[in-house]
């Protein structure tokens, strides 16, 4: 595994109803979070537990920072970005202070009205989410946490640090599409990053084919989206632009952003209705989609994990490694615990192990064999607060030697249409 690489996470303060006057829910300042580098993990100075005080002095500088970035003409102007960090720490720098008589003012510190939780629902709530003002996970966050402040991110991992760093309270991330399969990448960042699963949300996936005004379909020789979105509309590509080169983009609004701004009249791009609202294309198709039962599951995470109940369908999500000596048979005996009980699994998703990726078999006089180790990622119908549940994950961790359970959270029981593109 490579070392740890320094992470740039920048702000950027944006005025959508500026940029684009249809976007509907727009505030007047939305703070969008970029990342220069990846990285492997991400921490305060000398951990984020380690004492109240260090916790909150990285608050108050992070705070700070943040402000900074909502007042033009200020503290933005000597503040670039919260710098990154080097040895697996994060170095927020020192916060430049107004001064006053030639004095410098000291820092406000943190009140508990600052540590207040954010209501689940509401206007004050911010939502992490990767991709920009248009894409599908921007009608996810807004179907999870109604009128809430979506904060768009670059990339997946630069959501998770978001919440982890108190820029926004939650996240919400793709995991499968009913088509495409797992986004293996959020799977291995639910087990890299510490936050909880707290709920769930499914959108029906409407694409679109959109190009600049007056654009017509025998005119465009190139269509952009997202891979996934390009062969999600394969066969009805081949119909709308026989002759038209297909090349992935990194997400399917920016591709339709990016059209927009570039002025492209030989470009369309697979994205949402919405995205042709935002960027001011016009819809060549609509509903171009292969497969009319096309849907997108995406996950809500935050920092703190929600207290399950038994009024209503919960799902619990664990991640678990099996034991080297248990052998074959381990998986095995891990889904008979869960059947035993009459629980239901709804996914298994296996993931190589990123610290141990291979395991050596057999012994030096009959040769070896190398094995692959695997995380395996499972999805069952029950709560935590259920005793056929706790007593599932007890049998299950005789034969695991790693066990997490990533959360107990309420299923997604809400109707949606195939032919709505309101979400979209």
């Amino acid at each position: 595994m490579q070392a740890a690489t320094s992470c740039d996470l920048k702000f950027r303060s944006t005025n959508p109803t500026a940029r684009n006057k249809c976007f509907s829910h727009a505030i007047p300042k939305r703070v969008a979070v970029t990342c220069g580098y990846r990285s492997e993990s991400f921490s305060f100075p000398n951990g984020v537990s380690v004492s109240r005080s260090d916790w909150q002095s990285s608050c108050a500088i992070l705070s700070s920072k943040v402000a900074s970035v909502e007042n033009p003409g200020g503290l933005a102007d000597k503040i670039a970005a919260v710098n990154g960090h080097t040895n697996g720490s994060v170095n927020l720098g020192i916060v430049a202070v107004e001064s006053t008589n030639g004095k410098l003012a000291p820092v406000q510190p943190l009140t508990i009205t600052d540590l207040s939780p954010a209501p689940l629902h509401g206007s004050s709530l911010r939502v992490a989410y990767q991709g920009v003002p248009g894409a599908y996970s921007e009608a996810a966050a807004g179907k999870a946490y109604p009128n809430c402040d979506a904060i768009p991110c670059d990339q997946f991992d630069v959501a998770f640090q978001a919440v982890e760093l108190w820029i926004a309270d939650r996240a919400v991330l793709p995991v499968e599409n009913s088509l495409g399969g797992s986004i293996h990448r959020n799977y291995d960042l639910l087990l890299r990053h510490r936050l909880h699963i707290v709920g769930e949300v499914q959108i029906p996936v409407h694409h679109c084919l959109l190009a600049l005004p007056g654009v017509r379909t025998d005119c465009v020789s190139r269509v952009i989206s997202h891979p996934q979105a390009l062969a999600q509309t394969e066969h009805s590509l081949d119909v709308l632009t026989p002759h038209a080169a297909r090349e992935a983009f990194h997400d399917t609004a920016a591709a339709a952003e990016y059209i927009a701004a570039n002025d492209l009249h030989d470009t369309a791009a697979v994205a949402s209705a919405r995205a042709a609202e935002l960027y001011n294309l016009q819809i060549l198709a609509d509903g171009i989609q292969d497969d009319p039962g096309n849907v997108t599951r995406f996950l809500m995470l935050a920092r703190e994990p929600i207290i399950p109940r038994t009024d209503r369908p919960f799902k619990t999500s664990i991640v678990f490694a099996a034991q080297e000596h248990k052998g074959t048979s381990v998986l095995f005996k891990v889904l008979s615990a869960f059947a035993f009980r009459d629980i239901s699994l709804t996914k298994i998703e296996s993931r190589p192990h990123h610290n141990r990726p291979l395991r050596v078999v057999g012994d030096g006089s009959f040769g070896t064999s190398k094995n692959f180790e695997y995380m395996f990622y499972v999805d069952f119908e029950a709560s935590m607060a259920e005793p056929r549940a706790q007593n599932a994950l007890a049998e299950v961790q005789e034969y695991t030697s790693f066990l997490r359970v990533l959360g107990s959270y309420p299923m997604d029981m809400t109707p949606w249409s195939m032919t709505s593109t309101e979400d979209a």
